[in-house]
């Protein structure tokens, strides 16, 4: 799901026509200097917290749409980033996925990486050219709070959140907490010193209190940096990894729901 500066360069350099570059920050920081060609798609504004059978349906639609919008066809390759290899690209890409586009990636590194490597920068404001983007959901790599509470006996949950928001120190939702049985590994230790995602070795050692044939679901508030731990669980090796995308933000808000803190 990475792919690098000097790859991104060079696919730049040939040609655009079958390349979509989204720059995943807000637009303050997008009108500051992006990579040439980027279109801006701030996904912050695209939180989701309803996993109801209703509430996916309109997700599937509203994310097509939106993809669809930022250029996105199934023809051409998908690159987002951020400032680093952070949690609103890992949110991009891990949409692109569940929508069954699978030549879509992460920067490793972000802009960060791409300025500190000197390579060419624009400051003008890109239109994007809407394409139709049929929705293709790939259930196997996402969870709802149903199917999260159904299977708690069976599942792995990695909260990705900070150890104060999963201790509930810091409550975020109605309830503070965390949901029962679930490992707090908060998503910054998936970076390495430079903003690039930790190597699949150093990741896999990290990760390596969890059986390699479990069902994994990763969690936060918002899933993003959920998505950020459900890309690095796959560079790591593990092939069976969903995102709960309604997180704590929803678990938190429903009394019904069981939480321990």
């Amino acid at each position: 799901m990475l792919i690098t500066t000097g790859r991104l360069d060079d696919l730049l350099a040939v040609s655009n026509d079958g390349l979509v570059v989204i720059d995943a920050r807000p637009f303050s920081e997008y009108v500051t200097g992006h990579i040439p060609g980027a279109v801006n798609l701030d996904l912050f504004a695209f939180h989701w917290n309803d996993t109801s059978a209703r509430g996916m349906a309109e997700f599937d639609r509203q994310a097509a749409r939106l993809l669809g919008f930022a250029g996105v066809t199934r023809d051409r390759i998908a690159v987002v980033y951020d400032g680093q290899s952070g949690m609103l690209a890992a949110r991009g890409v891990w949409m692109l996925r569940y929508m069954s586009h699978t030549d879509s990636y992460m920067l490793d590194g972000g802009f960060g990486a791409w300025q500190e490597e000197s390579r060419p920068v624009e400051t003008q404001t890109n239109a994007p050219k809407p394409a139709e983007f049929e929705p293709r959901p790939d259930p196997s790599i996402l969870a709802g709070y149903e199917y999260v509470a159904g299977n708690l006996d069976r599942l792995v949950l990695v909260d990705a959140r900070s150890p104060e928001e999963y201790d509930g120190t810091v409550s975020r939702a109605a309830r503070a907490g965390h949901i029962p049985g679930a490992t707090n590994i908060d998503w910054g230790r998936n970076l390495a010193g430079d903003g690039r995602l930790k190597d699949r070795e150093r990741l896999a050692e990290m990760y390596g209190g969890i059986p390699r044939d479990s069902e994994v679901v990763t969690y936060c508030q918002g899933a993003y940096r959920a998505a950020n731990s459900f890309v690095a669980l796959k560079t790591a090796g593990f092939e069976n990894v969903r995102v709960y995308l309604g997180s704590w933000g929803e678990w938190g808000n429903v009394p019904s729901l069981p939480s321990e803190a």
